[in-house]
């Protein structure tokens, strides 16, 4: 419940009351809802984590390690944050909910929905890098919104640093997404999230948080709400717990509401009476059980069972339904169908259809930036998401959940506007050193990029392109190959164009095993002259799985298998001179932009495997006369 002390009247004119009703539009000054914004590594975790640490609400025992936001495990793994997290942080009489959200443009569904719950943003830019591709996203999009922007210049420790220009370039930014009136208004703090001060001046450093912290409070307006009027919140995530299932979170926009209340929950098929079983508010680093709450406060709700993202919570018969919450459209997709090589069900535990179909739509419950077709005539489903790694990190879960699977060539989703065909195209940025630069844009002008921007930052230079979706499947090894490991890329997604000529396909072929069995050094050893190879010696294949890497453009089919045979002329130690360079290490998604149309990633809860659609070369041979 809201006192009526921590009520101001909003100095928008449009809130003014009618002489003649009851209904003002106030805002509570005792409560702000931030959420942080950026671009991939520029810190947003870790400041929180800062935030954290300096509140005075925990022992140092309490919070262990780095980023303690990303609890989830590939987030801890990848050092990335995948999901949003919800924190609240008492300083000075004034609850502070922090949002972290997360900066690849993959998630950036994420980002969509999150930024409804907030009034204000914190505008993360790193000190040496400026905005990046994403910082426009998720700017524009908290701007869509109404967020009011901090700009806060991070790692101003580091020694290439330029925090003046970095908010230079923040500003105009800014001003090029329509936010010209906030220009004079807009506030700045300098940070280094890892050093544990901010300053408003980059030239002197500070002991703490403190100047932070007071700008939030100061520059950042409080929730808008409704006195008198009836509930209304939006579902914008969605928890949950083994013992209640769904927990519907959301911020309350109008009216209050109690715990044990019957609520009206609006559906995509129709509005419904439900009773809102447990309710919660946000505290510290989790959720504590609340009496009541009003306009303004994000709530955790418990017992709306077949509660969705974008759903309407409102009083009985309100008939007050917000809008559904909208995300920009998916632009890749992969076909997912389960595992039908002859070792399936040796290492997972969900290996049917009907399994695989269950948990996919248990994802569409939370992720909405993902849509799950049916694909005709096989019982294989098309999934589609924002990229590749969008689509990985959902593999990478299943198969850390037991599933078996086998996953498609990433391809992009075509349209038809104007009765044209377009494909999706995409701003990338690739910052390498000067001396790189040609082998760079070699590799992106044959998957038609096209160069835009050219900027030298010190020894290196910030090159910027428009490219096709289809080029950058793929990409991302070669350039790192081609700049040996120093390229930063980046990408987001810019607008449909018509659709341009061919991208170059994989330049090389593969080694297909012609039998099933363990692989031998005394093979491998004859192979990898002719190839680089995929796969180490000892481990176990099968027919028409691919074992290397031809050095030619052709697929060649090849025995891994093959032992020496015994002569009377054999030497006994001849064997132990076999030397064999290591197999490449490939990832899951270096895995998917690897494999071709007519192949497939076998995903199992211990390997990775590529192999051939068709496992048998007399059926692969045949397709191909056919063809």
């Amino acid at each position: 419940m809201t006192d009526a002390s921590t009520l101001v009247a909003d100095q928008d004119p449009t809130s003014s009351a009618d002489t003649n009703h009851a209904t003002v539009k106030l805002r509570r000054q005792d409560i702000r809802n931030v959420v942080i914004i950026a671009h991939v590594d520029h810190g947003k975790t870790t400041l929180v984590d800062c935030l954290l640490r300096q509140s005075g609400q925990y022992r140092d025992t309490e919070l262990q390690g780095e980023r303690i936001l990303d609890s989830n495990d590939i987030e801890k793994e990848r050092g990335i944050t995948i999901l949003s997290k919800n924190i609240a942080l008492p300083y000075e009489g004034v609850k502070i909910n922090v949002i972290d959200t997360p900066g690849h443009a993959d998630f950036g569904g994420e980002v969509e929905r999150v930024v409804q719950m907030a009034d204000g943003c914190l505008v993360l830019v790193d000190a040496a890098e400026g905005p990046m591709p994403q910082t426009r996203f998720v700017l524009e999009k908290a701007l869509q919104a109404g967020c009011t922007p901090i700009i806060v210049v991070n790692k101003v420790d580091r020694p290439d640093g330029r925090p003046l220009e970095a908010l230079d370039e923040a500003l105009e930014l800014l001003a090029e997404l329509g936010g010209e009136e906030q220009l004079d208004k807009v506030k700045c703090v300098y940070t280094s999230a890892k050093e544990g001060y901010a300053t408003l001046d980059p030239s002197v450093r500070t002991e703490d948080m403190r100047p932070l912290f007071d700008l939030v409070i100061e520059a950042l307006p409080g929730p808008e709400v409704v006195e008198n009027a009836p509930l209304q919140m939006m579902v914008t995530t969605l928890g949950w717990s083994e013992y209640v299932g769904r927990i519907a979170i959301g911020r309350i926009a109008a009216g209050k509401i109690e715990a044990g209340q019957t609520i009206e929950l609006h559906q995509k098929s129709g509005p419904v009476k439900v009773k809102a079983a447990g309710l919660f508010v946000f505290d510290n680093l989790g959720r504590t059980a609340a009496e009541s709450a009003s306009a303004g406060d994000i709530v955790a709700l418990e017992g709306l069972t077949n509660v969705e993202i974008g759903d309407t919570i409102s009083a009985v018969d309100a008939n007050n339904a917000l809008p559904r919450l909208t995300v920009d459209e998916p632009t890749l997709e992969m076909v997912f169908s389960v595992n039908s090589s002859p070792m399936v069900g040796r290492e997972g535990k969900y290996v049917t259809t009907r399994q695989l179909k269950a948990r996919l739509e248990k994802e569409l419950e939370r992720n909405v930036a993902l849509r799950v077709e049916m694909v005709e005539g096989v019982e294989a489903y098309a999934v589609k998401g924002r990229g590749v790694l969008h689509l990985a990190v959902l593999i990478e879960n299943m198969r850390r959940e037991g599933f078996e699977l086998s996953v498609g060539k990433p391809r992009v989703i075509f349209k038809d506007i104007d009765g044209k065909k377009n494909e999706p195209f995409e701003t990338l940025q690739v910052e390498v050193p000067t001396e790189t630069m040609g082998p760079v844009m070699e590799l992106v002008g044959l998957r038609r990029g096209q160069l835009e921007e050219m900027t030298p930052r010190g020894e290196y230079t910030m090159l910027k392109f428009l490219i096709p979706s289809r080029g950058l499947i793929g990409l991302r090894t070669r350039l790192l190959n081609a700049t040996r490991g120093t390229a930063i890329i980046n990408h987001r997604f810019e607008s449909y164009r018509p659709i341009e000529g061919e991208v170059p396909k994989r330049s090389n072929g593969v080694l297909i095993s012609m039998v099933a069995g363990k692989t031998v050094p005394f093979a491998m050893y004859g192979l990898q002259d002719r190839a680089e190879l995929l796969v180490p010696a000892g481990i176990e294949v099968y027919e028409g799985m691919i074992v290397g890497e031809n050095v030619r453009d052709n697929d060649m089919t090849v025995n891994p298998c093959r032992e020496k045979k015994l002569t009377n002329m054999r030497a006994s130690g001849s064997d132990e001179n076999v030397i064999l360079k290591p197999p490449r290490d490939m990832s899951l998604e270096a895995a998917l932009e690897y494999i071709e149309e007519d192949e497939l990633v076998e995903v199992t809860p211990q390997n990775i495997r590529l192999r051939k659609i068709m496992l048998k070369e007399s059926e692969r041979r045949r397709k191909g006369r056919n063809a």
